[in-house]
Order: structure tokens, then C-alpha cells, then sequence
């Protein structure tokens, strides 16, 4: 089989590993069948993508609404280097999987609007698929309603125009949407379990995701929370996509 690739932006080793681990569980991957890129460490290069069965792209503390002086230049370094491969992914329609920040990569494409009108605090919450992403290969392998853990400051407020809504919350109306056949955003995280979002929420506390003394009380939320069927895109998406 062709090698999956993962890209990864965070800094933090612990997070980042832990990160790369609930994928390659997830996705029923060997370490040398998920090939990892931490885009934070050092530029992407040319990535050749007929060596490649397909691409999941994780999350991180990166906005693409973020203030351009407020950006670093390893966030604008990031954001145009993945804009680039974007723009190739969709062109070919390659097998793509962007989880929280595909949203911010993808959703500002064929002008589609990436802000701050929908942001949603750390925690679970349920989602809905639209009639759609109910007939979707990927996202048809998910209930018509789940819970899924979530954080996030910007969201898609206006969609790409090429894109198909997959998935909406009560409080963010686009949760999820493809573009062509094969190329995924989605701004709930498949990948997270308890442990796994309470570590980041202790990871981001200074990051302004929420108050500090609202930490306890989001981790203890998150542990009662009963998150078991997001994980499930993830081996769907080898499923679909591994090649010979």
C-alpha cells in the first residue's frame, strides 16, 4: 500500500505525539503506513502526491483569521505552504482529510469566508449530518446525529462554492463540507478521546481558548461526555482510499 501521509502543526512534542498517535490508532495505520510532517519543525517541500494514497492534516493553535501582525512567520510560512498544496489537492481531487484546521485551510477557497462568527468553547456537543453527508462515502459511515469534541475561535462562515455542507452543530453551521469527491474538512476533531482533549485543554490554557478558571470544570464536562463514533472517519477514509 501507498503511505498515508500526516501533517501536523503543533509545537508542543507531547501534544503533537499524542496527536499522531490517536491517528495511527484511528486509522489502523503502522507508523511507516501514516509518513508524519510537523510543519511547525520545518517547511513542507515538495510533496509528490502519486507516492501517496491520501493526506490528513491535523489541528492546531494556527487561525487563518488571525491578525496578519499577529501572525509568526512560521504561521505564515505554514498557511501559504498549505494553500499551495491545497489548491493541488482540490485541482486532482486527491484524498484529503483536514481535521479542525483543514477547515481554515480549505474553507477559504473559491470564496469561501473562514471567522470568528462561529466559534464554539472546548468541549462535546452533537452533530448533525446533513442529508448529504448522510449519503456521503465517508461521512455515511457515521449516525445522522453524534457527539463529537470540539474547540475552536473561527469557523467557515460562508462556503467555498465548489463545496458540499456535510455536517452542522446548533451553534456552528458548517461542522464539515467536501470539495469534488475526495477532498475533506471537518471542524470537530475524529481523532480525540477524554484523556486525549483534557491533555489539551491543559495544553492550551494560555492560549485563550477559555478562562482559567473555567479548566476543571471543561475537563471534568469532557470526561462525562460520550464521544465513540467520530474516531470512525478516520478508518473509513483508509478504507476508501488506501492504493496498491
Amino acid at each position: 500500500m501507498k503511505p498515508f501521509l500526516f501533517l501536523g502543526t503543533r509545537a508542543e512534542d507531547d501534544v503533537a505525539q499524542q496527536e499522531y498517535d490517536a491517528v495511527l490508532a484511528g486509522t489502523g495505520l503502522r507508523p511507516d503506513e501514516l509518513v508524519r510532517i510537523r510543519l511547525e519543525a520545518s517547511p513542507l517541500g515538495w510533496i509528490e502526491l502519486e507516492d501517496l494514497s491520501g493526506i490528513i492534516l491535523g489541528g492546531g493553535p494556527f487561525n487563518v483569521s488571525d491578525p496578519d501582525d499577529a501572525k509568526s512567520p512560521v504561521q505564515r510560512r505554514v498557511e501559504a505552504e498549505l494553500n499551495d498544496l491545497a489548491i493541488r489537492v482540490v485541482e486532482l481531487d486527491f484524498p484529503f482529510l483536514g481535521a479542525c484546521y483543514g477547515i481554515g485551510v480549505l474553507g477559504t477557497l473559491d470564496g469561501g469566508t473562514v471567522d470568528r462568527t462561529y466559534g464554539e468553547p472546548i468541549g462535546a456537543l452533537p452533530v448533525r449530518l446533513s442529508a448529504e453527508g448522510a449519503e456521503d462515502p465517508l461521512f455515511g459511515a457515521l449516525p445522522e446525529v453524534f457527539d463529537a469534541y470540539l474547540g475552536h475561535k473561527e469557523a467557515v462562515s460562508r462556503l467555498p462554492g465548489s463545496a458540499v455542507l456535510l455536517a452542522s452543530t446548533d451553534t456552528c453551521p458548517v461542522h464539515a463540507f467536501r470539495i469534488g469527491r475526495n477532498v475533506y474538512a471537518t471542524q470537530f476533531h475524529p481523532e480525540l478521546d477524554a484523556v486525549a482533549i483534557c491533555d489539551r485543554i491543559d495544553a492550551y490554557s494560555a492560549h485563550g481558548y477559555y478562562e482559567p478558571h473555567e479548566q476543571e470544570s471543561l475537563k471534568a464536562a469532557a470526561r462525562e461526555a460520550m464521544v465513540t463514533e467520530p474516531v470512525r472517519l478516520l478508518a473509513r477514509f483508509v478504507e476508501l482510499h488506501a492504493r496498491p
